[in-house]
């Protein structure tokens, strides 16, 4: 099992309820990394980066795909995101699907990405990893749900300059756009979760 880090947080310190966080929850932010603005332009959704919430006892962390792969304090996720705001939701039927088994095999497979290096080109393999394939493959090997249905990234939106310069950085002339791909702002969507913290509209 993934190994916990420990720290107390308190509402205050969050300006969320933590009362209401659960074991497994999916949390969102507006990230502030340099391809930030380009996701958001992709996808149209204000929503770049997000990672899984795990609790033990009354502390909390996320695990996410940045550089490396790692668990993060809540607070200090919640921090780092664009002016401390956040969303989170969860599977609507996460009691009867999130039980201590699943939860089990969902750190399980956390644990074997855990130091992976963050995954620049998204490709959809498990040499390297991001944000929202990390969340994506923990759910499908933890609890067989796909949360959010997987696209090519030509299906996102190519055309703003800002996304053409970073697919030119990455990629050069070869962009790989018939690579299996999922995004934040689908994972987001998903008709499979609920809201708890933050606003959410149906697209």
């Amino acid at each position: 099992m993934l190994c916990l880090l420990l720290f107390s947080c308190k509402k205050t310190d969050l300006n969320t309820d933590v009362n209401l966080l659960h074991d497994g929850d999916i949390i969102f932010q507006t990230s502030l990394s340099a391809q930030s603005n380009a996701i958001q332009l992709a996808t149209h959704s204000k929503y770049s980066h997000c990672g899984i919430i795990y609790k033990e006892g009354n502390d909390f962390f996320v695990f996410e795909a940045i550089q490396p792969v790692k668990k993060t304090s809540l607070n200090a996720w919640i921090d780092r995101g664009k002016d401390g705001h956040h969303a989170v939701r969860r599977l609507k039927n996460s009691n009867t699907v999130l039980t201590p088994e699943a939860l089990s095999k969902m750190k399980t497979a956390a644990a074997a990405m855990n130091g992976k290096s963050y995954d620049l080109y998204f490709e959809w393999s498990n040499e390297r990893i991001y944000c929202s394939e990390l969340v994506w493959k923990i759910y499908k090997e933890g609890t067989g749900l796909e949360i959010g249905h997987l696209q090519k990234l030509q299906d996102f939106d190519l055309t703003n300059p800002v996304v053409q310069s970073k697919l030119k950085e990455r990629y050069g002339n070869n962009i790989p756009k018939d690579e299996k791909v999922i995004s934040p702002a689908v994972i987001y969507q998903s008709n499979l979760l609920e809201t708890i913290i933050g606003e959410y509209k149906a697209p």
